[in-house]
Formats: structure tokens, C-alpha cells, sequence
């Protein structure tokens, strides 16, 4: 237990981990719908916390991969990595910064069963839990009469659709939905520009109007530790 409770010292932001009494709460193994774990984990922790099978980048937590990976080697079963995690979503730690129970009841079941499965395993996800939260980044995205559409991750994901984007100079607008209840805003740099968005959750839309020359420009989410964690691209004018 002594590795459980090193890793549970460590301050955790959207899934903390703290120490067990009596292996905190009794969950059966195998229980949890992984699949709907995966989602709500990226939805309401993935902006916090690393977790490699969920593409979760978040940079304000730390590493659940890390956090768990000396007391797996050790040798404690993952029931146990599932018991801890559901406690501290329901009870986090007073002196932490994450709220209690983000998710509740079956939900958070399913979160901790999730986390319990993929924390520090080797590998990606297969199945059902490969497309959980979608596919993967479009490479471009084309600004058309001068209006150019950069729609954040619907799932939740620190991510545009798009990993880049090319617009022909002039005016552009530039249009960021965010259909998540993640918050998300979309910004411009670059050639004496410097354009931010408004933060938006929910099906808002961030938007910003700028006029480009010719030349690269970086676009990027400002909410903090976004862009870090791969919220960010180009946008190529010519």
C-alpha cells in the first residue's frame, strides 16, 4: 500500500488521488462501462490530466500514467487503481483545486473504471474505445469568402478539428464553435497581429476578425495550458 499512497499524495486536479482506508470504496471487478468512462473522462478531466489512452494532454494535473505506474509494478491489482480513483472524484482532496464529483453515481463508476484500465497501460485503445471520442485531426482546414471555421474538439479533447488552416489575404473572420462544456476560445498571432476570442462552452461560438497578409500565423486556444497541450496550429496565408 505504501506505493498507492505515495502516488495518492501527489496533488491531482480532475481525478485526485489521495490515500485509502480499507482500499476506500468496494467496487466488483470488471464493473464500469469503459466506453462511457472514456468519454466522460475526456470530457470532464482530460483538460487536467495526462491519461496517453484517452489523447488526454491536459497540463494543470498530473500524470495519471505516472502517477499509477510504480504501485502497478508493485503489483496492486487494478481494482484497487479503480476503488482510489472513485473516492477522490466523490471526495476529493480539501487542499486540491478539483471540485467534487464532476461526475456522479454510474458516471463515475464508469470514469474510474476507465482510468483503472488505461492508467499506464502500454498500447491504444481498440474497438469500441478506439472511437469513443472520434477520429483524428483533419490536416486543413480552407477559409472560404473569407470566413474560416476552426471548430474546437466536439468531444471534450484539447483540440481543433483541424491541425492547420491556409485563407487567401484580406479580410478573414475567423469562427470557432465549441459544442463541449469544455471552455474553448480561439486566438490569432502573428505579423503585428494579436486577435483573442471570447472563452465558450456549450455550442457557443468564439470569433475573431482580423485582415492578413500574406505569410504564417499561429492560431491557438488561450484558455490556460490548451495550446501546451496540442490546442494550437498554422494558418498559411497566400
Amino acid at each position: 500500500m505504501r506505493r498507492l499512497l505515495a502516488a495518492a499524495a501527489l496533488p491531482l486536479g480532475a481525478v485526485a488521488l489521495m490515500g485509502v482506508a480499507g482500499c476506500g470504496i468496494d467496487v466488483k471487478k470488471g464493473s464500469g462501462d469503459l466506453v462511457n468512462g472514456k468519454r466522460l473522462f475526456v470530457q470532464r478531466c482530460g483538460s487536467c490530466h495526462i491519461l496517453a489512452r484517452a489523447n488526454a494532454r491536459g497540463t494543470t494535473g498530473p500524470n495519471l500514467d505516472q502517477a499509477f505506474n510504480r504501485a502497478l509494478k508493485d503489483g496492486f491489482h487494478r481494482d484497487t487503481v479503480r476503488s482510489v480513483t472513485e473516492k477522490q472524484i466523490l471526495y476529493p482532496n480539501l487542499n486540491g483545486v478539483m471540485p467534487a464529483k464532476l461526475v456522479t453515481g454510474r458516471d463515475a463508476e464508469d470514469v474510474a473504471a476507465y482510468v483503472a484500465y488505461a492508467a499506464a497501460k502500454p498500447g491504444e485503445d481498440t474497438g469500441a474505445l478506439a472511437t469513443a471520442i472520434g477520429g483524428e485531426q483533419k490536416p486543413l482546414a480552407t477559409a472560404k469568402d473569407g470566413v474560416l471555421e476552426l471548430p474546437a474538439d466536439p468531444n471534450g479533447q484539447l483540440l481543433y478539428t483541424f491541425k492547420n488552416a491556409e485563407a487567401q489575404p484580406g479580410p478573414l473572420t475567423i469562427n470557432s464553435p465549441n459544442e463541449s462544456s469544455v471552455q474553448h476560445n480561439v486566438a490569432i498571432q502573428g505579423n503585428g497581429i494579436d486577435e483573442v476570442g471570447p472563452v465558450v462552452v456549450n455550442g457557443g461560438v468564439s470569433t475573431i476578425r482580423v485582415d492578413v497578409e500574406t505569410g504564417e500565423y499561429p492560431f491557438l486556444c488561450t484558455v490556460p495550458g490548451h495550446a501546451a497541450a496540442g490546442m494550437k496550429g498554422t494558418l498559411t496565408v497566400k
